[in-house]
């Protein structure tokens, strides 16, 4: 199209805006330094636009946007095209001008239906056409509105309800593009195809999907279209390969599965799926893999976890039960179960007992660790651990109550050289959470406080200090009462070492010379601390015997209306003794001792002489005399050989004994603690627990006056610290309506009054 001087002239006139109908002209003289004149002349008239002005610019601006549609060069500059849109705009021609261009462009995308309506065969190769015109039909409607951006930015802005040029296209493509049935259908189902592919294995063309799900976004029908059959895609996908995945592979792999999965699926929307589907995708996933499949994970694969440790398995195993609504819970009993089956194997069987308290620390340190490690401190997998510690270590009363007061001797008995002092203090603070599950804490008390009897008389004790810590820890946790008695025991020992001071400072002021040479030392015990010792008569030698009477006197004097009784069953000594090796020292029980001392006079003695000289129980005797002669420091020798000892049997002190030490330690050969002993030991408790009983029901009647049985009952649980049967209290009820302290209601059975 070609213009006359006169049209530029008139097109480029029509741009000047007039100012108030006056034309400006300027005149000067032409000298240096003369002022110029300005004269304002009014217009002689308005400048006109040409009769065709609109249909030949409209043409220009049509071709233009053909040759854009086509890829064909534009004849005409981009300045020029903006140009005629904007004298068209200041002309009034906006309106029909964006009508003709909403029909241009619509036209052009009709036309272009056609391919993708036709046979669709290859279906990647369809999605690569739609998605080359999709890219193709952008860069147009960006190149288009280039041309035409005078019309969007001041015709569109005036008129809220006309679409801006972008959108205008794109309402165009997606109401004779993507909305047409067939091609949507073709479309969507090509992308969930190549989607499938993907999370088969196959390696695809993301940035082919990340275009055309952009295109479904940007044309506000990807929720409509797309999401809500991609979502049943995945159902349906990850719900079979659950259930295959779930009969194929054991727990750790099933779970490495998941996270894989899990990891797949965020990395889609990372790249191409648009971020609104995020949620609903990945409940999808969870509800598919891991939902469904919460019971079956635990009852086939946590156990077997939990037993081989395999922390970083349960890491993962929590983090995914983590996603799903209830899955820490379910995770959470089957963990307190599986403590519960696995604690009751380690305490119900009498053939573990040797190796309970170690194997219960065992197993709380790692169980403590499991839910540290894995379970991320969660306090409700912490609070589920205790409970199912205290539930199942009280399944077995009373055993394992003895047994961790044992292994605290065993720890705190000099000898054990396996802890340091803080290591000690950890292992003591381990027992004390054992200690704390054990509802019998009475027969712990009881066993201990044995224990540390002969750690105090022997001076067997590892440390004074560990000793008193575990005290506090005790005292600590159960109060003053629980601990009394065992802190009269230290008491006991430290006045004793005060009276021995004084004694022996007495004792270089006195007339008998001849025992000064003899240094004795005795522990003086309160009889209600202590537990209570079998008495046995033995002959003494008559320098101990007068050495007794010499503290009696010394002690009384100061003490006035008590009673000594000796013990010497607790006693023990240092002998001098000469061997043909040279001298030694040896560390002997008191029983030992006075064995030893009848060789001073006989070479040979037999097992009877023996007997008749000390005075000591036949079975005492003999594992005496097995100490001396059978065991490791042989002192004396045994006729004939052999481990036993028999009534028959000789004894010759062994004149030949060598040992690299010159202390010597002669182990006494303890009997084993005696079924008799133990049950001794455990009746003690149960008479005690009456005891408590009879003076709960008394002080809760004493308070009350008058209860009915079901309130007495529940009164009693709630003082009692140990744990009782029903019948039991009813028994005890019994036994104080016999004893007169309280009595049934004439009027109503079930109700008691209290006696005064």
């Amino acid at each position: 199209m070609h213009h006359t001087e006169n049209d530029r002239k008139r097109a480029n006139f029509s741009a000047l805006s007039p100012i108030n109908g006056a034309v400006i002209k300027t005149t000067t003289t032409g000298k240096p330094g003369d002022v110029k004149k300005i004269v304002i002349k009014n217009m002689k008239s308005y400048p006109s636009i040409p009769a065709n002005f609109e249909e030949t610019t409209w043409n220009q601006l049509r071709k233009a946007v053909i040759a854009i549609q086509m890829s064909t060069p534009i004849e005409y500059s981009l300045e020029c095209l903006c140009q005629a849109v904007s004298h068209m705009c200041e002309d009034k021609m906006d309106s029909q001008l964006y009508v003709n261009l909403t029909a241009l462009v619509e036209q052009h995308v009709k036309a272009n239906i056609v391919p993708f309506l036709s046979e669709s065969g290859d279906k990647l190769v369809y999605l690569k056409k739609m998605n080359d015109y999709w890219q193709s039909h952008c860069q147009q409607m960006i190149m288009i509105r280039s041309i035409f951006l005078y019309l969007d930015r001041i015709y569109v802005l005036n008129n809220p309800t006309v679409h801006s040029i972008w959108e205008m296209g794109l309402e165009l493509f997606r109401d004779h593009i993507a909305l047409n049935g067939l091609v949507q259908a073709r479309t969507v189902e090509g992308v969930l195809i190549l989607i499938e592919k993907e999370r088969h294995g196959e390696t695809v063309d993301r940035s082919l999907l990340k275009s055309l799900l952009r295109m479904l976004s940007d044309l506000q029908i990807y929720r409509d279209a797309f999401e809500q059959k991609f979502l049943t895609a995945t159902k349906h996908l990850y719900q079979v390969e659950g259930q295959a995945k779930m009969e194929e592979l054991d727990v750790p792999d099933y779970l490495l599965h998941v996270d894989k999965r899990l990891n797949e699926e965020e990395e889609r929307l990372e790249h191409y799926l648009d971020s609104c589907t995020r949620h609903q995708l990945i409940v999808t996933v969870e509800r598919q893999l891991i939902n469904e499949h919460v019971t079956g994970i635990l009852q086939k694969g946590l156990d077997l976890l939990l037993e081989e440790n395999r922390l970083s398995d349960l890491t993962r195993l929590y983090k995914i039960f983590s996603r799903v609504k209830n899955g820490t819970t379910e995770l959470c009993a089957h963990f307190n179960a599986y403590i519960k089956k696995k604690g009751r194997t380690i305490v119900i069987d009498p053939e573990k007992d040797k190796s309970m308290v170690q194997d219960l620390l065992d197993y709380k340190d790692k169980m403590d660790n499991i839910v540290n490690t894995c379970f991320e401190r969660n306090e409700k997998f912490g609070n589920s651990l205790r409970e199912a510690f205290e539930y199942f270590i009280n399944q077995r009363s009373n055993k394992p109550a003895e047994l961790i007061a044992k292994y605290v001797d065993m720890k705190l008995r000099a000898g054990n050289k396996e802890a340091t002092e803080e290591e000690l203090e950890q292992i003591l603070d381990k027992i004390m959470v054992q200690f704390r599950f054990i509802h019998g804490k009475d027969v712990f008390e009881a066993f201990y406080k044995k224990d540390l009897a002969k750690r105090l008389l022997v001076g067997k004790s590892a440390s004074v200090d560990a000793e008193k810590s575990m005290l506090s820890k005790l005292k600590q946790e159960c109060g003053g009462g629980f601990t009394s008695k065992l802190e009269g025991m230290f008491k006991d020992m430290e006045l004793s070492r005060d009276i021995n001071f004084a004694f022996k400072q007495s004792m270089q002021n006195s007339e008998h010379k001849e025992l000064q040479n003899i240094d004795l030392t005795v522990n003086i015990l309160t009889m209600g601390f202590w537990p209570t010792y079998p008495l046995m008569e033995v002959t003494l030698p008559q320098e101990l015997l007068q050495y007794q009477s010499i503290f009696n006197k010394f002690y009384l004097a100061k003490h006035s209306g008590r009673k000594l009784q000796w013990q010497p069953t607790l006693g023990h000594c240092v002998l001098k003794a000469q061997f043909d090796a040279g001298p030694k020292d040896l560390q002997v029980s008191l029983f030992q001792a006075l064995v030893l001392l009848l060789f001073n006079f006989n070479a040979t003695i037999s097992f009877d002489e023996i007997r008749a000289a000390v005075n000591i129980e036949a079975g005492e005797l003999k594992r005496t005399l097995q100490s001396l002669a059978c065991g490791k420091a042989r002192v004396l020798t045994k006729i004939p050989k052999g481990r036993e000892v028999e009534n028959t049997d000789k004894f010759q002190f062994n004149n030949e004994f060598t040992n690299k030490l010159f202390r010597i330690k002669i182990n006494q050969i303890q009997m084993k603690e005696t079924t008799e002993e133990q049950k001794a030991t455990e009746e003690r408790v149960y008479q005690d627990r009456q005891y408590q009983i009879d003076a709960a029901i008394v002080r809760i009647m004493k308070m009350r006056k008058t209860l009915s049985h079901n309130l007495l009952i529940t009164e009693l649980y709630k003082q009692l610290t140990f744990p009782v049967k029903p019948a039991d209290l009813k028994k005890r009820i019994e036994s104080l309506i016999d004893r007169d302290y309280m009595e049934r209601d004439k009027d109503n059975q079930n109700q008691y009054n209290y006696v005064a």
